[in-house]
């Protein structure tokens, strides 16, 4: 059953982000907030957690489209090919923030992704999964939990999702009520910035 642990975006406490770090250094499933709906995440290098979360998912992993949760833009270079002025200025501007940007891929991309011309980047602006992040030292591969009711979609109660998900994951921390909007996608791996999907990020940024 999956630890459930609180932690305070304001000021999330190190001993708290620690523990969360070790379980995911571990293989474990991780649900935390993010600056718009909960989501679910791995370590990025760990081949068994990013299998899980495409079971989870009822999807193949080659063919998931998680996106990577960096730290901040420092990170990009990892995994992203060299980006042109214009479109560094749009991320500059946007993030942290509720945008996911899909990107051309490199070479460096985990070889579960190694067919991927593109990648989806999050910088959310919430303290607690940059901390993670942070700490880990490597982007978390994040997908959002959905839920299935058509109504609803997504869930923003962390103890109802821990409730959900408690036999599925190894950790879900309660960093308050999540949103029910998921976050802005933005094609900006072709010469023109395309919208995939009008979320909480405002699209004026552009």
């Amino acid at each position: 059953m999956a630890e459930f642990i609180k932690i305070y975006p304001d000021k999330p406490s190190e001993a708290a982000i620690a523990k969360v770090v070790k379980v995911l250094q571990n293989g474990g499933l991780v649900i935390y907030p993010t600056d718009t709906v909960y989501g679910l995440g791995c370590d990025i290098t760990n081949s068994r957690a990013l299998e899980k979360i495409a079971k989870i998912k009822g999807v193949k992993l080659e063919k998931a489209n998680f996106s990577f949760i960096c730290h901040d833009l420092s990170n990009l270079s990892d995994y992203v090919r060299q980006i042109n002025t214009s479109t560094f200025k749009i991320l500059k501007r946007a993030l942290p923030g509720p945008y996911t940007f899909i990107l051309p891929g490199n070479n460096n991309l985990p070889k579960e992704f190694k067919k991927k011309t593109t990648v989806g980047i999050r910088v959310p602006d919430n303290n607690i999964i940059l901390e993670i992040v942070r700490q880990l030292g490597n982007p978390v591969v994040s997908t959002s939990i959905r839920d299935e009711d058509d109504v609803i979609e997504y869930t923003t109660d962390p103890e109802l999702i821990f409730e959900k998900w408690q036999h599925l994951v190894d950790m879900v921390i309660d960093g308050g009520y999540g949103d029910n909007v998921g976050s802005t996608i933005i094609d900006l791996s072709e010469h023109e910035p395309i919208i995939v999907r009008e979320g909480k990020g405002d699209i004026d940024i552009l």
